[in-house]
C-alpha cells in the first residue's frame, strides 16, 4: 500500500504535457510554425520540415537549438519535448546545414539544397565565421548581387544601386581608405561579367569559391592535449584537424577520415587512433561533456558520409541526379529559347530604330530639296528679270547710238562756210564720233552680258528641274520605307510565333540528346579552366590595385597568417596533405 501511495504521490507531481505543442522552424531565409504532437521524436519534426521545404538530401541538415551557450543538434531517435529545449512555446529551432560537401558541385543536386548552403555560408563570411580575403570577397559579392538582380543592366542599376546591400566583411571594409562608392565600383565591374547566369549557377559559383577558403565547413572546439597545451580541434568534411588558438588557418597535424581507425571518449577525454599502428595514439580533452558528445556527432556524421561519397552512388541519389540533369538541359533549352527571342526581338528594334533614323534622313533631305528648289526658283526670277532690264537697256544704247550716227551724218551734210565753223564742227564730229565708238561698244558689251544672262537662266531652269526629279525620287522613297516600317514594327506581336516552334520541341531527353549534353559538359569543363586562370589573374589584378591603399595598422592576425600562406604558395587543401 505504500509504494502504491509513493507511486501515485509522484504521478501527481509530474507535470501534465499538452498533447500538441507549438514549434517555430527558422531557415536562413523564413519562419515556419507547426503544431506537433508530444510523443513526436526529432525525426518526425525533421521529416515535416523537409518535406514542406521540398527538400530530399536530408542528410546535410539538422535542427539546431542553443542550451547553456552551447550549441546542440535535435537527435533523430530522441523525443522533441525530451531535449534540453525551453519550455515556453513556441519552442524555437533553426534548420541549418550540419555537414558541409567536400565538392558542392558534385554532391549538391537539388536547387533548394544549394540556395540554403549559399545563404547559410554567405552569412557565415560577412559574420566572419570564416576568414575570405578581400580580392575573394569582392568576387563573391558580384555573384552574390547576380544571384539577387540578374543580369546587370546598366539603365536599371544606375550608381548606388548597393549602396543598402551588405556585401563585404566589415574588416575588408575597414581594412582600405576606399568609400562606398568605390567598392561598388568594383563589384559592379565583376557583375557585368556574369551576364547570363542563372540563379543557382551564381549561387554555385559562390559556393566553388568559399569551399576553398580554409575555414570552410570547420566546425572548432577548445580542446587540451595531455600536457595541458591549449589547441583547437577542428572537424570537417575532409576529417580531423589540430590548430594553435591563434592560427585557424593552417593546422598542425592533420587526420584524414581513411586514416582514423577509431576515435572514442571517456568522460572528457577524447582518442584518436590511427589506422597506422605505428602512428602514436592521440588524446586531448575538452571542457564540457555536451561538447564532447557534440564532437563524436560530428566525427560520425562527417565520416559516415566522407565513406559515402567513395562509393557508389545510392539508387535514390542517382534518380535525384538523373532529374537534376534533364531539369537542367531543360532549363538550358529553356533559355537558350529566351535568349534566341530576345536577340531577335532586340534586332527587330533596331532595325525599326535604323529606319526611323533612315525615315527621318530623308525627311531632311526632302526639305533640304524643297528648299534648294525654292532658292533656285527665286534665283531664276531674278536672272529673267535682270535679262530682260538688260535687254532693254541694250536696245536703248543701240538707239542712242544710231540718233548719234544719223547726227554725225547731218552734221557732215551741212556745209560750214568759215573755217572757225569748219575746225568747230570737225572738233564736233571727233566727239561725235567717240561717243558712237563708246556706244557701240557698251551697246555690244551690254548685248553679251543679256546672253549670258539668257544663258545662267537656262542653268537656273536646269537645275530646277533637277530638283524636282530628285524630290520625287525622295518622295517615292519615303513611301517605300513608311511601308517598311509599319511592317517592321508589326514583328514584334509576331515573336509568339518562336512559342509555337518551342512547342514542337519535345523535352524527352534521348541518347543523341544525352550525347549533345555530354559533349557540351566537356566544352564547360575546358572552359571553366580557362575561366579559373582568368579569374585568378583579375583577383591579383584587383588585390594589386588596392594595395596601395590598405592600412597596415588596422590587419588582423588572419589577415598576416592568410598573407603568409599565399606567399608560400600554401593552399587549404596541399596544406592539408602536407600535414596528414
Amino acid at each position: 500500500a505504500g509504494a502504491i501511495a509513493s507511486r501515485m504521490s509522484f504521478s501527481s507531481l509530474k507535470r501534465k504535457q499538452p498533447k500538441t505543442f507549438t514549434v517555430r522552424i527558422a531557415t536562413m531565409d523564413a519562419e515556419m510554425e507547426f503544431s506537433c504532437e508530444v510523443k513526436w521524436k526529432g525525426k518526425d519534426l525533421f521529416d515535416l520540415v523537409c518535406r514542406t521545404l521540398g527538400l530530399r538530401e536530408t542528410w546535410f541538415f539538422g535542427l539546431q537549438y542553443t542550451i547553456k551557450d552551447t550549441v546542440a543538434w535535435l537527435k533523430m531517435d530522441k523525443k522533441v519535448l525530451d531535449h534540453d529545449v525551453p519550455t515556453e512555446e513556441p519552442v524555437t529551432f533553426h534548420f541549418l546545414a550540419k555537414f558541409y560537401p567536400e565538392n558542392a558541385e558534385e554532391e549538391l543536386v537539388q536547387e533548394i539544397t544549394q540556395h540554403l548552403f549559399f545563404l547559410q555560408v554567405k552569412k557565415q563570411i560577412l559574420d566572419e565565421k570564416i576568414y575570405c580575403p578581400p580580392e575573394a570577397s569582392v568576387l563573391l559579392a558580384s555573384y552574390a548581387v547576380q544571384a539577387k538582380y540578374g543580369d546587370y543592366d546598366p539603365n536599371v542599376h544606375k550608381r548606388g544601386f548597393l549602396a543598402q546591400e551588405e556585401l563585404l566583411p566589415k574588416r575588408v571594409i575597414n581594412l582600405y581608405q576606399m568609400t562606398p562608392e568605390m567598392w561598388e565600383e568594383r563589384i559592379t565591374a565583376w557583375y557585368a561579367e556574369h551576364r547570363g547566369r542563372a540563379r543557382d549557377e551564381a549561387e554555385m559559383e559562390y559556393l566553388k569559391i568559399a569551399q576553398d577558403l580554409e575555414m570552410y565547413g570547420v566546425n572548432y572546439f577548445a580542446i587540451r592535449n595531455k600536457k595541458g597545451t591549449e589547441l583547437l580541434l577542428g572537424v570537417d568534411a575532409l576529417g580531423l584537424h589540430i590548430y594553435d588558438p591563434d592560427n585557424r588557418l593552417t593546422p598542425k597535424i592533420s587526420f584524414p577520415w581513411n586514416e582514423i581507425r577509431n576515435i572514442s571518449y571517456s568522460d572528457k577525454e577524447f582518442t584518436i587512433k590511427p589506422l597506422d599502428k605505428k602512428i602514436d595514439v592521440f588524446k586531448f580533452n575538452s571542457s564540457k561533456l555536451r561538447v564532447n558528445k557534440l564532437i563524436l556527432q560530428l566525427c560520425i556524421g562527417n565520416h559516415d558520409l566522407f565513406m559515402r561519397r567513395r562509393k557508389a552512388d545510392s539508387l535514390e541519389v542517382q534518380q535525384m541526379k538523373a532529374q537534376a540533369r534533364e531539369e537542367k538541359a531543360r532549363k538550358q533549352m529553356e533559355r537558350q529559347r529566351l535568349a534566341r527571342e530576345k536577340q531577335m526581338r532586340e534586332e527587330a528594334e533596331r532595325t525599326r530604330d535604323e529606319l526611323e533614323r533612315r525615315l527621318m534622313q530623308l525627311k531632311e533631305e526632302a526639305t533640304m530639296a524643297n528648299e534648294a528648289l525654292m532658292r533656285s526658283e527665286e534665283t531664276a526670277d531674278l536672272l529673267a528679270e535682270k535679262a530682260q532690264i538688260t535687254e532693254e537697256e541694250a536696245k536703248l544704247l543701240a538707239q542712242k547710238a544710231a540718233e548719234a550716227e544719223q547726227e554725225m551724218q547731218r552734221i557732215k551734210a551741212t556745209a560750214i562756210r568759215t573755217e572757225e565753223e569748219k575746225r568747230l564742227m570737225e572738233q564736233k564730229v571727233l566727239e561725235a564720233e567717240m561717243l558712237a565708238l563708246k556706244m557701240a561698244e557698251e551697246s555690244e558689251r551690254r548685248a553679251k552680258e543679256a546672253d549670258q544672262l539668257k544663258q545662267d537662266l537656262q542653268e537656273a531652269r536646269e537645275s530646277e528641274r533637277r530638283a524636282k526629279q530628285k524630290l520625287l525620287e525622295i518622295t517615292s522613297k519615303s513611301s517605300y520605307t513608311q511601308s517598311m516600317n509599319s511592317s517592321t514594327t508589326a514583328l514584334p506581336t509576331d515573336l509568339p510565333s518562336f512559342n509555337l516552334i518551342s512547342e514542337s520541341l519535345s523535352f524527352d531527353f534521348k541518347d543523341t540528346d544525352m550525347k549533345r549534353l555530354s559533349m557540351e559538359i566537356e566544352k564547360e569543363k575546358v572552359e571553366y579552366m580557362e575561366k579559373s586562370k582568368h579569374l585568378q589573374e583579375q583577383l591579383n589584378e584587383l588585390k594589386t590595385e588596392i594595395e596601395a591603399l590598405k592600412l597596415k595598422e588596422r590587419e588582423t592576425a588572419l589577415d598576416i597568417l592568410h598573407n603568409e600562406n599565399a606567399s608560400r604558395g600554401n593552399s587549404k587543401h596541399n596544406t592539408i596533405k602536407k600535414v596528414s
